[in-house]
This record gives C-alpha cells, structure tokens and sequence, in this order.
C-alpha cells in the first residue's frame, strides 16, 4: 500500500503508550558512512534531507518530506549521547559558507519504517552511527535539554524510568490550556475544562477537554490528530457511556449522529470523579437529546423480535465496555456454524450449528477433560483456560489484512509467523475446538452482510511472508459454501439470523454478558478464565509501586478482559413468535373519523380504513395482522353519562356495558340488539363481568356493593357488600373472584361448590338475602374470603395471572403490587408509575410478564418472577385501558383514539379514531372476533377484527 509522504506518520509507528509530545522542523545530514553504502534507500537521496523530528516520551522520530526514505525511529534507550555538534555549512540562497551549531545523537539502533511508502516490516539496524540534525527555525540549545532529559530517564531502572516519564508528562501536560480561538462561537458558556486521552485502537492520546454549552471540544496536545481539534455539539450526541478501561472506571463514550465530524469519541480520565464530573455536566446540558438505550428496553426488543440478533449483540457489547475503539476490549460475536468444509448449507439443519450453551473451550469434551485435570492441580486462584476468548492479538489475527499497521504496531515492527496467520477459515475452526490453548470467539465483521469482507482479502498486496507448504500469505481460504468474502458474511449473517440461533442465543448471553460469566455459576458452565480477566479482581489505583501497576496493565492488556456482567439471573430466551412479527410490516395510517352525531341512539358504520399490511403470513393470517385491519361495526350512544366497562360474554354471544348512570346494558352480537337495561344501586357502575357457564352477571357498583344479575329470570339483587368505599375494578377466573376497591384493599373471594352451584337461581327466588340457606347460597362471610390485602393508596385496577396463582393490583400511588395467591403474600412492590396506574394485564404468551398504563403516559412491562421493569415506553398520552398479546398492545387514549402500540420498537403502528373524549374501557371477545371501547363521549363501539 502506498503512502503520501506527508501522511505517513501516526502514532502506531511508536510503542503503545508512547507519548508524542511535539516536533521540529529540521535538516537531516545523513550519516558519511551511509552515504558511502551502495545498497539501501541512502543511494536514492541527496547527502540531507528536509523533515520533522519528533520527541516522544521514549523516543526521537524523523518523519522525511521525500517519501523515498524511510521514517526513522531513534529508540531513547539506544541513545548513547546526544549534543550539540559545531560544523559549518553551505548556505544554499547566498551560496556562503557559515558555522551552524547541529543536534548530534549518537545512536546505536535505529528502526527504519515504511520506505518507500509501502506498509512492511520494519527494519532493524544495529550499528552505531551519529546522526546529525539542523534545526530550521530553533537554535539547538532551546531543544537539547528536553531531548537529554528523555534520554536519562531511559537510562534508569525500570521503576525509575516510568516513575521519571509520567512526571515529564504531568509536567508538560498541567501547562496545556484550550486554546479559545478554536471556539464556534466566542459567546459559547464554559461548563468545564478537563484533561483526557483520546483512545482509539492501540493508541492513547491526551489532549483537553472543553465543554461549553453548545459544544465538547477536545483538543490534542500534539498535531497527531486528522483533526486540530474535534467539535461535537451538544444535539449530535446520541449516547454518553461510561466505560471501564484496563478494569477501571474511568473511561467515557460518546456515540454521534450521521452529521458530526466523528461517529464516536472513547476518553479516558486519570481518576473516575473527573470521568463523572464530566459525564454529569454533560446530561445537565439544554439541548442533548439521547436515544432511548435502556438496557431493559433493548432487551425487551429482542425477545420480541424487534431488532436482530446482530444489532442486538452489539447493544450489549457496548453495554459491557466493548468498543472498537479499544482492541483490549473488542466487541466479541460466538461462532455460531460447526460446518467450513460442505459445499451447501442447511441452515434449517441444527447439526450444522455450534452448540451455544458452551464456552468455546467445552466443545471438544477430550479438550475439556484434559484441562479439568491440569485445573484441579494448580494452586489458587485456579482456571479453566489458560488464554481468553478475546485479546488485541486475536482481534488483529482475524482484521491483520484490512489493519497491517495495527499488528506491526502490536507485534514490534514484525507480521506473525506465516502458518500461525488467518488463512483458513476451515482451520481456524479445527484449531479453537481442539488446540488445548486456543479459545478465541469471533467478532463482528463476520456478520456485517453490508461490509465488504476485506479483512478476508490481501487487497493492498502485502508480503506476510512463505508459509511452510511453499504458498505465499494471500487471501483467507473460504469454506466451499461460500461465494466470495461477501458471500462468507452474508451467509453467517443469515446463520445468525436463524430460528435455531435465535432460540438458543440467550444460553451464550449467559456466559459472556450474564450470570455464568464468574463465580460459582461460571465453574458449573466450565467458564473460568485468569482472576486478572475479571473486574475488580485488582485495583490498579491502590497499586503504589509503578513497575508492579504497569505488569498489571500489560497482563489485563494482552490476556484479555471478560465483559462487565450485564445480568444476574438467566437470560430470556427469544420469543418463539418473533418470525411472525418480523414478517408484520406495518405503515402507520389514522383511519377517516366516524362518530354518532350528537343525542342519536341508532347504530352507525364506520368508514373503511386506508391500513396497508405487507408480507402476510403464508397460509393464516397473524392475529395482530388482523387487528391492524380493525374496523368499526357498530357504534352508538348507550349511556346517559359516561361509560366505564365493557364486557363480552363468555360465548362472545352479547356484549355488556356498565355506566357512571348506574345502568347495566346488554346487547346481542352481532345483530347488536339491545336485550337488558336496568339499573344497579344508586351509584355508577364500575365494572361487570360474565360468570362462564352461568347465566350471572357480576356488577360491581361505586356503593360497595357487588351485584348479581340472571339472565335467564332478569332479576337483580346484592351479591355481596364487599367493600368499605366503592369497587374499583373485578377479576374472575376458574371460581375465583377478585375486588379491589378505593378503601385500598383487594379481597379475594373463592365460590363454594363452583360457578354452578353457588350462582345458580331457583325459578320461584325472587327476593334474597346475603348468605341466606337453601337459596343463592352465595359467597359466606367468615369463610369465602380468601385473603385480604391492604394497600398504601386507593386500588384502581387487577389482574389474575393466567394459572391463578398471582395477583397484580395497580394503585393511584402509580405502584405496581404483586401477590401470591392463595395466601395473599405480597411478592413485589414495583414504583411503575409517577401517578397512577390505569390498567395492569398479564401478557398471554410470556405469562411472568404484566404490563402496566399510567395516567404519566408511560407503558411499563414487569417481570412478576423479579419484580423489575423490562420495558418501559412513552406513549405520550395517557392510556385509561389497554388489551395486550405478544409485543403489541391496543390502548384506550384520551384522545379518543385506539392506539395500536408495538413494544418491540417503543413506536405507535396505527391510530384509530374512535371517540369524541377519553376512552374509558377496550376488551377483546374470547373468540378473538371482536373488539369493544366505551368512552366517556357515552358511545360504544364494536370493531371487528380482519378476516
């Protein structure tokens, strides 16, 4: 690859670590006895030769104009004097000769880098020579003191040495202020000023940091950089991370937007108090607008099928302190195929997969033997494997032909050997599940089906050197069921992509991200790798003695770090439905209004929606492709006053209304005939039920009493005078009825003898009282309570889970609370909401799952089993009543629109227009044809559900 002269240097070509700290222009006077050689680059060029000289912390660099001759690196401790030296000169303007005071180092090793131009191994010279430099615009006694100073420090003990080094750098870098003409805008507020390093792979670069209220500005302290300084404002940050760098947190992210002057910008601090006072200002800024990264959030999208296993394991890399910007901490993919040598690819076949629930290293189960044995003889700490699954060497064996630079870098100037190099990937395989000390993991270029696979191609021709069997290091070997390096990442893309993959991801999560990554549980899953790979295993910062912190950093450096554990407890497993919502694409649309005009009862249609839905489903339709076609039926105004609940019937025959006019109301579906409208009590009714297998309706009533209704004798008494102030909301499920009330409590009532025979009327029964013999035999005071719960504030919804084995109650406090059933033993308490909850339901597919509606606008799902939230999204407008299957939900808003919500991407798919104020109630029948909301405009409505 060829290089202009002019960029050839950057700061991989010194030590990682190395610091440059500024540069000279000057006039290199070649050594007499190189000039007198007759080989080599010194033929080409004049006896001088114009460029920069560099000083860096542990060396000097001349950096020539004329690309023909090689950067040359004069290593400080190969430095055996450095002075001045008198001699004269020709003066080539005035053709005069004068005397000219030179910098003279006598060197005795000298690394000679990219001559010509052309990335290569760097060359080594081991004779002595005395190298003699002009200084153009400088006088040689202004820069021999810092030079001579460098060069004692190379001289001392280790300790001493880089005890000496950070002192100078301390020094230089306390005086390094931000130079203000480099702002936007000179009227720009300063929030703070702070000194950083810019971390990219293999190189730390410090610099200053500047953050004013319209921008960050981080300013090197050398002229390294592409850019002079680097401006991010404040509206183009999209994510601020805080990160670990070597196992400290000290480090901090930003990711930007398409229209910043850089995609992301890793700094590390010296302590973590400047790291968090920097990353606190910045959230107290006016104007940062971050995108919605919650890990719960995301994690929720992928169960659901919101977002790929791809993007998805790069959420959780940068999660866990992975960046490309730190080859010490590269985000790491699993192998996910077993099979490199067939000509095709199966991938509905599960034999052609690696089996996800293992390390790498517990593939091969004699491999895995054999290390057990050596682990069990070792002293403490003991481990498993004796090298990691992802380290700099690693990540750059696999990226070597698109980075060469980064590996002569990494490696001393030097390619590894040709037959340890990339060049198969068939035998990469063979070598990490049997080579007892090879246990690498893949990384995310194998699965980028946009990128070009050109770390799979020698595409810029560079001599890595014969390997043994006489072929020269070229392109990577492809498996036979490949075409080409982008038919390599396209066909893993899909593999990883695959419903095998996708259902047993979750059990690799668990070892790389999640609970089995340590501990006890990592020694169960044979996960246990060197202490030093774990966070907190040691404290670089309580580490006095220089040389030991430094042996750390190279040990946690080259060995590799296990990602900081994101979850305690296993991972979910994707949901088995994400392929039928993956193949749900939705368009937003409103639907045209249709409203009953003013005091009308008659039934009005509603107008066909203009709702498109691509890619159905062969053979049956999704459910909730059905729901995106919803359409109105019937409509009309049945109340006199607001309506509070809805219900179908068991058989999804009729339909019931209750309403803040006390009146219950029936109607026949689908004819929908109005069959029943009586009153109850004297207050509003607050809800009402259906006893399946029954002909009773259950109201219960803002006068604390519960009613029952017979449809077969039309009649109406008192059931039970459950509460103390009015009832709230009802749940009724397999003899199980649940009330909550505004006296903040929650009673749970078990019916004796079943629905049957505890709800049943005798034909000649036409007045009863509570618990009278012979009659209604209804639920008994003293021994039909099941439990009773209290609550801190007022109960303003239920829900029984599904097996009838917990209760979920919402209150006006916005606190979720989650009992266990029979007993009434509170499991959790969830603060889900900032005001109160509206409607609590437990999801129907994943039934440890409830989702709560807040009067704040937000849509909250809770794990029942841990009592945290997994999900939380904005609706942006209040929901009073919500229907959810799956990752959608259907809202009552009060805007009077149904909201069709997908949780998996947190965004609304459709609205429809409904009602001329809040709606109150949404219910779906049992049969899944229908769809009911009542409102407080008085009307209901009947949806029907897409064919």
């Amino acid at each position: 690859m060829d290089l202009e002269g002019k960029n050839r240097f950057s700061l991989l070509l010194l030590e990682p670590g190395e610091i440059y700290f500024e540069d000279f222009a000057v006039i290199y006077h070649f050594p007499e006895e190189l000039l007198k050689k007759e080989d080599g680059w010194v033929r080409w060029v004049d006896s001088t030769v114009r460029g920069r000289l560099k000083v860096c912390s542990k060396s000097l660099v001349f950096d020539p104009r004329d690309i023909h001759v090689p950067i040359i690196k004069f290593p400080l401790k190969s430095i055996e004097a450095a002075q001045e030296y008198v001699t004269t000169i020709t003066k080539e303007i005035l053709n005069s000769v004068e005397e000219a005071t030179l910098l003279e180092i006598k060197c005795n090793m000298t690394v000679e880098m990219l001559e010509g131009g052309v990335l290569q191994p760097y060359k080594f010279c081991r004779e002595e020579y005395c190298h003699r430099f002009e200084l153009v615009f400088l006088e040689t006694s202004q820069v021999l003191p810092q030079i001579c100073q460098l060069q004692r420090a190379s001289t001392l003990p280790p300790n001493d040495q880089n005890t000496m080094i950070q002192a100078i750098v301390r020094s230089r870098q306390r005086r390094k202020r931000f130079d203000r003409a480099l702002l936007e805008n000179l009227s720009e507020t300063e929030v703070i000023e702070t000194q950083a390093n810019k971390v990219t792979p293999l190189v730390t670069n410090p610099g200053t940091i500047l953050l004013t209220n319209a921008k960050l500005y981080f300013q090197p302290h050398n002229n390294a950089e592409k850019h002079p300084v680097i401006k991010i404002g404040i509206p183009e940050i999209r994510q601020v991370i805080r990160r670990r760098y070597l196992l400290r947190q000290v480090g901090l992210e930003l990711y930007c937007r398409d229209s910043c002057m850089v995609k992301h910008l890793l700094l590390t601090f010296k302590e973590t108090d400047e790291r968090d006072k920097l990353y606190e200002a910045l959230l107290e800024l006016k104007g940062l607008n971050l995108d919605d990264t919650q890990q719960d959030n995301i994690s929720y999208q992928w169960q659901a099928g919101a977002i790929s296993n791809y993007d998805y394991l790069c959420h959780l890399n940068r999660q866990a302190d992975r960046s490309v910007n730190d080859l010490t901490q590269y985000p790491v993919f699993p192998w996910v195929l077993a099979d490199y040598v067939s000509e095709t690819l199966d991938l509905t076949d599960p034999g052609i997969y690696r089996d996800l629930s293992k390390p790498v290293g517990a593939l091969n189960e004699e491999r895995l033997k054999r290390l057990k044995e050596r682990c069990k003889d070792m002293p403490e700490p003991r481990f498993l494997y004796g090298s990691h699954y992802s380290t700099p060497g690693f990540v750059l064996y696999y990226l070597v032909r698109e980075y060469p630079q980064y590996m002569l870098c990494l490696q001393n100037g030097r390619f590894d050997h040709p037959d340890r190099m990339f060049n198969s990937l068939a035998d990469t395989w063979d070598n990490v599940t049997t080579n007892p000390s090879d246990f690498k993991e893949l990384i995310p270029e194998f699965y980028n089906d946009e990128g070009t696979g050109d770390f799979l191609c020698n595409f810029q021709g560079i001599n890595f050197g014969m390997r043994q069997n006489g072929k020269a290091v070229g392109n990577v070997e492809l498996p036979p069921w490949a075409d080409g390096p982008q038919g390599v990442l396209k066909k893993m893309r899909e593999a990883l992509e695959s419903d095998y993959v996708s259902n047993n991801l979750h059990h690799w999560i668990d070892l790389i991200f999640g609970y089995k990554q340590n501990g006890e549980e990592a020694e169960k899953a044979d996960n246990l790798f060197y202490y030093l790979c774990y966070e907190g295993a040691v404290d670089l910062a309580e580490i006095t003695d220089l040389n030991e912190r430094l042996a750390h950093e190279v040990q946690i450096t080259e060995f590799g770090q296990v990602p900081k554990q994101l979850f305690q407890h296993p991972h979910p497993r994707r949901s088995r439905s994400f392929g039928l919502y993956n193949s749900l694409h939705l368009t937003s649309a409103r639907t045209d209004s249709c409203e009953s005009s003013e005091g009308k009862e008659e039934i009005e249609s509603d107008k066909e929606g203009n709702f498109e839905v691509l890619a159905p489903i062969a053979e049956s339709r999704n459910f909730w492709q059905r729901l995106a076609e919803l359409k109105q039926l019937r409509s009309c105004r049945v109340h006199r006053e607001g309506i509070n609940a809805v219900a179908f019937s068991a058989d999804s025959g009729s339909i019931l209304t209750a309403g803040q006019d006390a009146l219950l109301k029936i109607f026949t579906l689908p004819e929908f005939n109005q069959i029943r409208s009586l009153r109850i009590g004297s207050l509003a009714t607050a809800s009402c039920l259906h006893i399946p297998g029954t002909d009773t309706v259950l109201i219960g009533s803002w006068d604390n009493v519960v009613y029952r209704y017979s449809l077969q004798y039309s009649h109406v008494d008192p059931f039970v005078e459950a509460h103390n102030d009015a009832i709230s909301c009802m749940e009724w499920r397999d003899n199980i009825l649940v009330t909550g009330s505004w006296d903040c409590t929650v009673k749970v009532w078990k019916l004796e003898g079943g629905a049957d025979g505890m709800l049943r009327r005798k034909e000649k029964d036409s007045v009863s009282k509570y618990g009278k013999a012979g009659h209604l035999n209804p639920l008994c005071i003293g021994n039909s309570i099941v439990c009773e719960m209290d609550h801190d504030s007022m109960v303003t919804c239920v829900a029984l889970h599904p097996g009838g084995s917990y209760l979920a109650v919402g209150t006006h406090d916005g606190v979720l609370v989650i009992w266990v059933l029979p007993k009434g033993i509170a499991l959790h308490q969830v603060n889900c909401h900032v005001r109160s909850i509206n409607a609590v339901a437990w999801n129907v597919d994943e039934e440890h799952r409830i989702l709560t509606a807040g009067d704040d606008g937000l849509l909250t799902i809770v794990d029942a089993r841990l009592g945290t939230k997994i999900c939380v999204h904005d609706l942006k407008e209040t929901a009073r009543s919500v229907v959810w299957n799956g990752r959608l939900v259907i809202a009552g808003g009060i805007s009077g629109d149904l909201i069709l919500f997908d949780m998996g991407t947190g965004s609304v798919v459709k609205r429809f227009t409904a009602h001329r104020g809040p709606v109150t109630c949404v219910t779906l029948s049992s049969n899944c044809e229908y769809l009911a909301s009542g409102g407080e405009d008085r009307q209901l409505i009947v949806w029907g559900l897409g064919d």
